[in-house]
């Protein structure tokens, strides 16, 4: 591994950017999983559910074991310390015994403050990790991080593969993976970053409980208000009709829905976003219904920002019958169903009938590769990467984790084996994604600062649902928050 000499500027923008996530506490794991554990300030940041945790695994992680000097150490760090770094660190040992003359090694960090803390130690010390996990809406400032002589300090994953079919013998699995991830990570016509732990917003519904009530699934937003003036009109009505955690991710996702953008310059993919639209037809209209429902005691806000636990536990209850949540926690629901004695269903997330245009984004993170590695090592990290996304791990990432089959293969391997008829309910995630047109929204927005502008989005909509105010009024008081946001980081990385 080169060494990082006068890494002083490559830290001073790292920084920022750690500042910058920090400041609005969104630095976790921005994957949707198990949410029945315990919940940190910080997990409920993600944009998806933090993973189920045993009071075992409140203690530090063990530390990776030292690699033998003969072979070449190719350190991965992730932020995982639940089951998911356990299956990873199963991955990198199936890969060291089959490519020999290396050692993948996993670190597992519980949230991304500190992976990105251990990060910039590192750039500062010389020895940075080969490959680090970052989760989606830190995109613009991984790719914005620079080194000392001024280039980035992160490579582009599909230059640096250059066009192999394989890398140390391992196939590319780069060119199949599947288009919405493909297209949130791809920077200037170059996915820069691989591909992981990827998800989407679905619904989840009480069948048992709507069979009850005589409704159908709804499609629409219209839909829903039916179906809930039916629920909550009958004899004998569930507490509240429909839940979903308050999180800008999920207003990312109706806006996205509606074909509308949050950022100029198509979305930040054309050019850098200089422009945050928190006030547009699309913004309001999704406000104006989510207010509606709450005004017509159809939809229940549980009072904290960011409840994945507290969303999640309602619908495990029975106490509303329909869930608009991550689709990582696809599995873990519908198990919950299974167990209380009802059925599970998902459908995808209800869209506003009068604008059809849109699709759904992605959640989830990518693993960036260090740039200045020495040759080997940047050949075992890309190996890695690709090995760790081969069809059978992809399949197997899925089925144990709830997280989409990242590559068109590994959708078709589980549709060989019969994993989507004996779950169907898996199948939703993708089949929403793959139904979203290409577009600058359902590409995803690219955007300095987003992090903590996504905290000002879901800031507003707390002021709304709790303090009754008018959805136009406080979105134009977001507007002006968030444009500063914009341009304080615009500023501090590109000057004027």
């Amino acid at each position: 591994m080169k060494r990082f000499r006068g890494a002083t500027r490559a830290t001073a923008l790292l920084s920022v950017a750690a500042l910058l996530l920090t400041a609005c506490g969104d630095t976790t794991n921005n994957d949707e999983d198990a949410t029945t554990g315990d919940v940190t300030d910080e997990e409920t940041e993600a944009t998806e559910a933090p993973a189920e945790t045993d009071e075992e695994e409140t203690d530090a992680e063990p530390e990776p074991e030292p690699v033998p000097e003969d072979v070449v150490a190719v350190p991965v760090w992730i932020a995982f310390t639940d089951g998911r770094l356990d299956w990873t660190r199963q991955v990198a040992e199936d890969f060291n015994q089959q490519i020999e003359g290396y050692a993948i090694t996993i670190e597992g960090y519980d949230a991304y403050e500190p992976l990105f803390d251990a990060t910039l130690l590192a750039v500062d010390q010389g020895n940075p990790p080969a490959v680090v996990q970052y989760f989606e809406a830190a995109t613009t400032e991984a790719a914005d991080a620079v080194s000392a002589a001024g280039e980035p300090l992160f490579t582009s994953v599909e230059a640096a593969i250059a066009g192999r079919d394989e890398i140390l013998g391992v196939p590319v699995v780069i060119d199949d993976v599947v288009d919405a991830a493909l297209n949130y990570y791809t920077l200037e016509g170059e996915m820069r970053s691989m591909a992981w732990n990827t998800s989407s917003a679905i619904m989840f519904n009480n069948m048992t409980m709507l069979e009850e009530y005589e409704v159908d699934i709804p499609e629409t937003w219209q839909d829903v208000e039916e179906a809930c003036e039916t629920i909550m009109s009958s004899d004998d009505p569930p507490p509240d009709c429909i839940t979903w955690p308050n999180h800008s991710w999920f207003t990312e996702q109706a806006i996205a829905r509606q074909d509308e953008v949050l950022g100029n310059n198509d979305n930040g993919r054309t050019d850098r976003a200089t422009e945050v639209y928190l006030e547009t037809d699309a913004m309001i209209d999704w406000l104006d219904w989510w207010k509606q429902l709450q005004d017509d005691g159809y939809y229940v806000y549980t009072g904290v920002q960011r409840d994945w636990t507290g969303t999640y536990n309602a619908f495990a209850a029975q106490q509303v019958p329909f869930l608009i949540y991550s689709s990582s926690d696809t599995t873990l629901l519908t198990d919950e169903g299974e167990q209380a004695g009802f059925e599970v269903e998902t459908s995808f997330f209800p869209y506003n009938a009068e604008s059809d245009d849109g699709g759904y984004i992605i959640g989830g993170a990518s693993l960036w590769l260090i740039d200045g590695l020495e040759q080997e090592v940047e050949d075992a990290a890309l190996a890695f990467m690709n090995y760790l996304s081969n069809p059978e791990n992809a399949a197997d990432w899925h089925r144990e984790t709830g997280y989409i089959p990242i590559t068109n293969e590994a959708v078709d391997q589980l549709e060989g084996e019969g994993w989507f008829d004996e779950s169907p309910n898996s199948r939703t995630a993708n089949e929403q994604l793959d139904a979203a047109p290409d577009s600058p929204a359902t590409a995803g927005v690219l955007m300095g600062n987003f992090v903590a502008i996504r905290d000002v989005i879901t800031e507003a909509i707390e002021d709304i649902l709790v303090n009754d105010l008018d959805p136009a009024e406080r979105m134009a008081e977001a507007q002006t928050s968030g444009q500063q946001l914009l341009d304080e980081y615009n500023s501090l990385v590109v000057g004027g």
